[in-house]
């Protein structure tokens, strides 16, 4: 069945709240620096009040990688809730604005759209609070069959993982994808995602997943070790590709006995980390969606996460496109 889109993603949709922030702030609101915690909606707007002025956009984990995978001229659709309120309005014609397929009905009558408010201390490291909201509502009957089956890669956003119903939803994408015939990609998102559901994990990734994305603390926590020989020699025994980032020090690939290390490309000056992962990703899915090799996805997934890192805000400022041509990418 010829494909009707690179990338199909499914996560939670979040309208993003990023702004400047010192230690002291970070301290006086009982933050902990680099963590994402859950808070409900009375929290955040109660710290939306407190903070300092900053850039709103459409944004959520997966939603930023489809966003990535337009900008570098692939076809993207992304499967996710929002309500039916103004922020999910915004939401809807952000994605659609930017070239990524979105369908699916919105949320009447129940929780707002989601919201995450990252506060970005000066050395670049976010701290997020995020309130789900409708996003967390999803349901397996909003996995549109066509958009699954007619993706070549379907990529999985760990933190949909929690929900009971957004996991049930995962299981059908998975299915229909398996089913077809494509590929299944999944970001483990935060180690308190993995420590939650380790087990769960563990399974879902043997006995469904081909591409694992991961930072090294995530990958240390899903096997329970601090030996990252270990957990790297663990993960390619339950998946046929993993990428493991390591921030400045670039990422290394892993297919079987292969290990591919792939260097960061150089940044003048680190703003905001927000999205790096995430791009990381859309360079290199796209790559892969169109059979580039290992090294060729490792690099270009590499100049993804550089140019967002290099501004406030988890999506491209810039066509990757024209970015990795001129990289001669």
């Amino acid at each position: 069945m010829p494909s009707l889109f690179d990338i199909a993603a499914i996560g939670n949709a979040i309208v993003d709240v990023i702004a400047p922030a010192s230690e002291a702030f970070l301290e006086a609101e009982g933050l902990t620096k680099g963590a994402m915690m859950l808070i409900d909606e009375a929290q955040a707007q109660a710290l939306y009040k407190r903070m300092a002025p900053g850039v709103e956009a459409s944004g959520g984990s997966a939603a930023n990688t489809a966003a990535g995978v337009a900008s570098l001229g692939g076809r993207a659709a992304y499967l996710g809730k929002v309500a039916d309120d103004q922020l999910g309005e915004v939401f809807a014609h952000d994605m659609r604005a930017i070239g990524v397929d979105f369908r699916g009905s919105p949320l009447a009558g129940g929780p707002a759209t989601a919201r995450c408010l990252a506060n970005v201390t000066a050395d670049g490291e976010r701290t997020m609070c995020t309130y789900l909201g409708a996003s967390v509502e999803l349901r397996d009957d909003d996995v549109d069959k066509e958009v699954v089956e007619g993706a070549e890669i379907l990529y999985l956003e760990g933190y949909l993982f929690d929900p009971p119903a957004a996991r049930r939803a995962f299981a059908k994408a998975a299915g229909l994808a398996r089913g077809a015939g494509r590929k299944i990609a999944l970001s483990l998102s935060d180690a308190f995602v993995v420590d939650r559901h380790r087990e769960a994990l563990l399974g879902f990734i043997s006995g469904q997943v081909d591409i694992v994305f991961a930072n090294e603390v995530e990958l240390l926590s899903l096997f329970s070790t601090d030996d990252m020989t270990k957990a790297m020699a663990a993960i390619v025994e339950l998946t046929a590709i993993a990428a493991v980032t390591r921030g400045e020090s670039g990422s290394v690939i892993l297919r079987g006995a292969e290990s591919l290390p792939i260097k960061a490309c150089p940044v003048e000056k680190v703003i905001d980390t927000t999205g790096a992962g995430d791009q990381y990703a859309a360079g290199f899915l796209f790559a892969l969606a169109g059979g580039r090799s290992l090294d060729a996805c490792g690099r270009l997934a590499s100049l993804a996460a550089a140019e967002v890192i290099s501004h406030y805000g988890p999506r491209p400022q810039v066509s990757l496109r024209e970015l990795a041509s001129s990289k001669g990418l």
